[in-house]
């Protein structure tokens, strides 16, 4: 072996960044069909695969408190089968083409996608199209979903994490908002849902109008617009005018909530209020504000509570970003004994950041940081098809991915600091802990944060 030696590398210097790579979000395509019904379409072709997602306006905010989980189990009962194909007939049919049928709904919409190789895409289109236009929710199948679904809810009750994330919604949320309950509903609310009901929210809000059909991979725009008119076409109605679901705080004052779990040896911790909707002019300054406060592992919140201090494996904040206000959150979960502790450096992280403001470098990396790990989440046709999703859910320009990283390296300190210090309010601040409330209620009182209530699981 020749050649000369390698000298080791300097491991007491961190080596530097390098420069963020190019990379093109594909252009977005757009057109309507005479119905209403939104047609976007992007090309990708590193792969022959092609990914199709249906947009419904047809999410959980649409409903009451009694009717809450209905279009999570509607979405669900979608798997049910036709009239044409039953349940299982239809999985087998989409798993012989390769594929698979998801369904996800959420506050704001339904979506069902599916990927597929694109000489498969007519066969998966018209599958699409069955389970979508002519649902048969067979009792059985919906009896079973149901169960399910109440099965989940049960569940929930028991663990930490979600039972500190429903005492949250609720806490930061009053009764008027959809987003104060969970998600996919309550046990008193699903358990009286049965074929009829599912086939009433259906009818009023399975519309092409405010709907859209997403399609992204190697196929061409004019083969996936005739298939669009030959399978939804005729899909006909106009949903009905849409309300806003309303976001208004519980409290208008900082409150500390403990949500009493006796024995318990750990506390989930979550602080936070009613945030913005996803429509804030701040988005791009709020992403770069919370990236320095909680939003990635080198964060003010991790280096804290983490690295510093080793209260919790991890620790994040986040804007939950929605039609109406979302909410804007900090958890983690820590050991009893230093729960008081945790919520003190969350709280004095927080304030010094909204007072202070970050740092031209904290801002410079998180900046990097945002750009660089945007293309890593774009790698797939259903990842982009997500985010076109996104464009027409929340009526975003098409070619807003397009310039996503543009717009992220124009934040400054300045703005992603004025950002912040006009979206949150520090001393309207709710604390929520899931723990053992005779081991943590003493040093949360003598942290002096507000007035403190000890609650029974919900």
């Amino acid at each position: 072996m020749t050649g000369q030696m390698v000298p080791p590398s300097d491991r007491s210097r961190v080596p530097e960044p390098g420069s963020v790579r190019s990379f093109d979000f594909p252009p977005v395509l757009s057109s309507s069909l005479p119905n209403g019904l939104v047609l976007k379409m992007a090309r990708m072709t590193r792969v022959p695969l092609v990914t199709v997602t249906v947009v419904l306006d047809a999410g959980e905010a649409l409903l009451s408190d009694a009717s809450a989980g209905l279009a999570v189990l509607a979405g669900e009962g979608l798997e049910g089968g036709s009239p044409k194909l039953s349940g299982p007939e239809l999985a087998e049919a989409l798993e012989g083409i390769g594929t698979g049928l998801s369904i996800r709904t959420g506050w704001d919409s339904t979506t069902a996608s599916l990927t597929c190789l694109a000489e498969r895409m007519e066969e998966a289109v018209g599958l699409l199209a069955e389970a979508l236009l002519r649902p048969a929710f067979p009792p059985d199948e919906i009896n079973r979903f149901r169960d399910q679904r109440l099965a989940v809810i049960r569940q929930r009750k028991m663990d930490p994490g979600s039972l500190a994330d429903d005492a949250a919604a609720h806490f930061f949320y009053s009764d008027s908002s959809p987003y104060h309950r969970p998600l996919a509903g309550t046990r008193e609310s699903v358990e009286r849902f049965g074929p009829e009901e599912i086939r009433s929210f259906v009818s009023e809000h399975y519309r092409p109008s405010g709907a859209g059909i997403v399609v992204v991979g190697d196929v061409e725009y004019s083969e996936v617009e005739a298939l669009a008119r030959g399978h939804f076409g005729d899909w006909d109605g106009k949903a009905g005018e849409r309300k806003p679901a309303g976001a208004h705080p519980r409290f208008r004052e900082r409150r500390v909530l403990v949500v009493d779990r006796p024995g318990s040896v750990q506390s989930e911790i979550r602080i936070g209020q009613v945030g913005v909707p996803r429509s804030t002019p701040h988005f791009f300054p709020l992403k770069v504000f919370n990236t320095v406060l909680g939003g990635a592992f080198t964060s003010r919140l991790m280096l804290n509570l983490r690295e510093e201090r080793g209260f919790t494996y991890g620790v994040r904040s986040r804007f939950s970003l929605r039609r109406d206000a979302g909410h804007f959150g900090i958890s983690m979960a820590v050991a009893t004994e230093v729960t008081a502790a945790a919520v003190r450096e969350a709280m004095a992280e927080l304030e010094g950041l909204l007072e202070d403001g970050p740092s031209e470098k904290e801002v410079e990396r998180a900046r990097d940081y945002i750009a660089g790990v945007f293309p890593l989440h774009l790698e797939t046709t259903g990842q982009v098809a997500a985010r076109i999703g996104e464009l027409q859910l929340y009526d975003l320009p098409d070619d807003f991915f397009g310039s996503y990283r543009d717009r992220v390296r124009e934040v400054t300190a300045d703005t992603a600091s004025a950002a912040g210090r006009e979206t949150l309010r520090l001393q309207e601040m709710v604390v929520v802990v899931a723990g053992d409330a005779e081991g943590i209620r003493g040093p949360l009182e003598d942290l002096g944060l507000g007035p403190i209530e000890v609650v029974s699981p919900f």
